[in-house]
């Protein structure tokens, strides 16, 4: 179990909707660890999850699809905070299965997708529609995350735009994007994100949506090679970025959310409030699909505000 695993069990057990929580990992020694520090009252290792009301996937991504089809063939709800472009592809194929054993697959519940996707939502809700959505994050959490901010600059980014897919070469399209502070702007490119998969669906008539990253030249220019150097248990500081433009009545409106924390401490948050929200049937409905679509906003938000994760919204200066 990595950082948003640990952090999201963390969340989970002080959570009073919550009874208990069963720890698995492919190093029972690592799960040990985890369980050991939220108390054995409230936590346990096991080698499969058993009579469980939802299950929160925060292994490598390689086998997030399968693990979760096994698990909604049981009826068992499912979230998942992959940000990997197949996974996630992969997960939103089991909307018809997920529809037909009324066991709904959370998508990209993390950092970014997944509290960007929230943040999307809410600012859409003052709009009456939405013509562009432009997704930026800095910063990574765990070692899995940092991997994967590094293959993402090698492949090909996805874009919508006009009703199509786009692909684009990855750590092109610089944009100097500004975040909360004290993380301030940041160059970033696009890279091979799902976000824009999350977000299509959820804004009818949406003609353009992009997803970028932070990158320096040293991780665009190493992108295509193995890393050199292990990745941090856990990164610093980092922060999303969301920006909306479209229309009230007859005015174009622009409106830019954003969000700073440690990677790992938000989307842990973010994956234990959506598996909350799954286990306890709050979602909007059923079938798989991102937060954008699944679940209130501001119902969100604010319990997200009450675990400490807080979202700002860029109000520009003269």
């Amino acid at each position: 179990m990595g950082a948003v695993g640990s952090r999201a069990a963390r969340q989970l057990v002080s959570t009073d909707a919550v009874t208990f929580v069963e720890i698995c990992d492919i190093d029972e020694e690592r799960a040990q660890v985890v369980v050991a520090s939220l108390g054995e009252e409230h936590s346990a290792v096991a080698r499969e999850p058993t009579d469980v009301d939802v299950v929160v996937l925060a292994i490598p991504s390689g086998s997030h699809a399968a693990q979760a089809r096994r698990f909604v063939d049981g009826g068992v709800p499912v979230v998942s905070v992959s940000d990997d472009v197949d996974v996630v592809r992969a997960l939103l194929e089991l909307d018809s299965l997920a529809r037909r054993n009324a066991a709904p697959v959370v998508v990209g519940a993390g950092f970014s997708p997944g509290l960007t996707c929230v943040l999307a939502a809410h600012a859409a809700a003052a709009l009456d529609h939405v013509d562009e959505v432009h997704v930026a994050k800095v910063g990574t959490g765990g070692p899995s995350c940092a991997q994967a901010h590094h293959r993402a600059l090698a492949g090909a980014a996805l874009d919508w735009r006009d009703g199509n897919w786009v692909t684009r070469r990855a750590g092109s399209g610089r944009e100097l994007c500004w975040f909360p502070d004290p993380i301030g702007g940041e160059d970033c490119y696009r890279a091979a994100l799902p976000d824009a998969l999350l977000l299509a669906p959820a804004f009818a008539g949406v003609e353009r949506i992009t997803a970028r990253m932070g990158a320096n030249r040293r991780d665009r220019i190493t992108s295509r090679f193995p890393m050199l150097r292990p990745p941090h248990p856990e990164g610093g500081l980092g922060a999303a970025r969301v920006e909306i433009r479209g229309r009230r009545g007859s005015a174009s409106v622009v409106q830019v959310l954003g969000a700073m924390d440690r990677p790992a401490v938000a989307a842990g948050a973010v994956a234990a409030l959506a598996a909350v929200a799954a286990g306890s049937g709050q979602l909007r409905r059923g079938g798989a699909g991102g937060l954008a679509e699944l679940v209130d906003p501001l119902w969100f938000l604010g319990e997200l505000a009450q675990r400490g994760v807080k979202a700002a919204v860029f109000e520009g200066a003269a």
